[in-house]
């Protein structure tokens, strides 16, 4: 690194969080400041300082550009939930010697008139639906494969962009569009649709958090995936 360089700060992205943590660190001005997205939605807005967007070919793709990079320190404030980045961060991290930190929201708490089944994986959620059930399905385009199989059910699925291909349930409406962070604006979308159960991750954070203040208002069972 040259004398007069800042060091390198890699941001792993894609969450309120990391957008809030790449502002603050460029206001700060003493490191530069590269945030990775997936890419998975079309339009994302994009964060202050250097955007990289795209996979890195597995632990062993981050660990070369860490390296190409000059990257000092990596910063991972992705999803809950994005298991495998995380887990590739720590091995490309060991292999490196580079410093990791986490930046991890906490998880929702059930409270007092909330209806939670909490499930330790998708296939269980998918089999505690009952039969004839109008299902909210919170979840990403990556996760729906499994409740395929639950014909006996209707599903209304939330994406922000649409697929390239139409989704292969038998039984559903797609909804285009951001959760709403008003309880009020969720639970209009649930009564309009008929919604009798959701089903959603323990993502954490105030900008999902409507839809679980709207169940827990109507008295709608949530089968939520723990951490």
């Amino acid at each position: 690194m040259p004398p007069d360089a800042k060091p390198k700060v890699l941001i792993l992205g894609g969450t309120a969080e990391a957008a809030a943590l790449a502002e603050q660190l460029v206001a700060r001005g003493d490191v530069a400041v590269v945030t990775s997205l997936a890419g998975r939605t079309t339009s994302p807005v994009l964060p202050p300082g250097e955007v990289r967007i795209g996979g890195f070919g597995g632990a062993a793709g981050l660990a070369a550009y860490i390296r190409e990079q000059g990257i000092s320190r990596v910063i991972d404030a992705t999803h809950p939930f994005a298991r495998r980045i995380s887990e590739n961060a720590i091995r490309a991290t060991a292999e490196t010697g580079v410093p990791l930190e986490h930046l991890v929201r906490p998880g929702w708490e059930p409270v007092r008139g909330d209806r939670w089944r909490e499930v330790g994986s998708l296939e269980e959620a998918a089999q505690a639906l009952p039969a004839g059930a109008t299902v909210f399905l919170a979840l990403g385009r990556q996760y729906l494969d499994t409740f395929l199989h639950r014909t006996d059910c209707r599903f209304v699925i939330r994406m922000v962009d649409a697929p390239a291909e139409p989704l292969p349930f038998s039984n559903h409406t797609l909804i285009l569009g951001k959760p709403s962070a008003d309880p009020a604006d969720e639970a209009a979308l649930f009564a309009r649709h008929g919604i009798t159960h959701l089903v959603c991750r323990n993502s954490g954070g105030a900008a999902s958090y409507g839809k679980i203040v709207a169940a827990r208002e109507m008295g709608l069972p949530v089968i939520i995936l723990g951490r």
